[in-house]
């Protein structure tokens, strides 16, 4: 095992995909500058690069050179060695403030695999979790209450049905979509292919919807879909809470899956260091090794399992 106390070489391999677990409140861009923060702290406390020589002439009449120290490349003077902005972070799919959970980001030449996993629109998992007999202006908690409703009707079986509806509609509509029939010939071939992914990268979808606890009034859905963002799952309690004949309003939402990153690879708040990162990177790299199909138009250099060449890095 070889430890590496040198930030030029941890700069060198700090490329890759990275798993956090965002906290509810908190932006996506508030998260990003978070973490590249993080990055460029822990690099400047590494041993950084001496400044450069500078040469110069002490005396002009007897022409003497001398190489001393650059002054103009003195940390104290020019400031840290590696800033924020040095850091190039990019995620591969957008996650709205009062979301939690799964976040992927692409670090340097890692924002280029965050790209084509963006492009991949791989199914993301959410366990979204809804308060019956309260409407808000905002569909969600948080907002102001603009309706009280009863919710004692609604029993376990009747949310079910109305959940199993919603997924045979949805199901329905992306075969429309397709331009085949559900009870087709096509249709089967294509189902039997995998999951049908809608032609229109922009149109939310949802291919299973079920609900994994129920205790009134708060009820929890598991959901998968693609093409989703929160306003959509926000929107989709209200729906449901109307459909019950009562209302709803959304409490969390939280992703517990992303194609192949679960919550189980995902980096908590106090983990958001370098060492843990570098950790990441590994365990990423394995993830997308072993899922290529998802990055089939990656150049292989950018997914290939080099976890040789990512060095558990310890100060000296």
């Amino acid at each position: 095992m070889r430890y590496v106390s040198e930030a030029p070489i941890l700069w060198k391999l700090l490329n890759g995909v990275i798993c956090v677990y965002k906290p509810q409140g908190m932006t996506s861009r508030a998260l990003r500058q978070t973490l590249i923060g993080n990055i460029a702290n822990d690099l400047n406390e590494f041993e950084c690069r001496p400044p450069n020589n500078h040469v110069f002439s002490r005396n002009s009449s007897e022409s003497q050179v001398v190489v001393g120290q650059s002054f103009a490349d003195d940390p104290l003077v020019v400031g840290p060695r590696y800033l924020p902005n040095d850091v190039r972070c990019s995620w591969a799919s957008h996650v709205g403030r009062r979301t939690s959970g799964v976040f992927v980001f692409g670090i340097n030449k890692g924002s280029v695999l965050a790209n084509h996993l963006r492009n991949a629109r791989p199914i993301r998992v959410y366990h979204v979790t809804g308060r019956m007999g309260i409407a808000t202006d905002t569909y969600d908690t948080y907002g102001a209450v603009v309706e009280r409703s009863t919710f004692h009707h609604v029993k376990r079986t009747i949310m079910d049905r109305v959940l199993a509806s919603i997924q045979a509609a949805h199901q329905k509509t992306m075969f429309n979509r397709m331009g085949v029939h559900m009870h087709s010939q096509a249709a089967y071939e294509l189902a039997v292919k995998g999951n049908v992914r809608p032609p229109d990268g922009k149109i939310p979808f949802i291919y299973s919807i079920k609900c994994i606890e129920f205790d009134p009034p708060d009820f929890t859905i598991e959901v998968k879909c693609v093409n989703e963002h929160e306003s959509y799952l926000k929107t989709l309690v209200h729906d449901i809470g109307m459909k019950v004949h009562s209302t709803a309003a959304c409490s969390s939402i939280r992703c517990v899956r992303y194609g192949p990153f679960s919550i189980e690879h995902a980096l908590l708040r106090r983990h958001w260091h370098l060492q843990c990162i570098f950790d990441n990177l590994s365990l990423c790299r394995r993830i997308l090794h072993k899922n290529r199909i998802l990055m089939c138009d990656t150049p292989s250099s950018l997914i290939e399992n080099d976890d040789k060449k990512l060095l558990e890095c310890s100060k000296s």
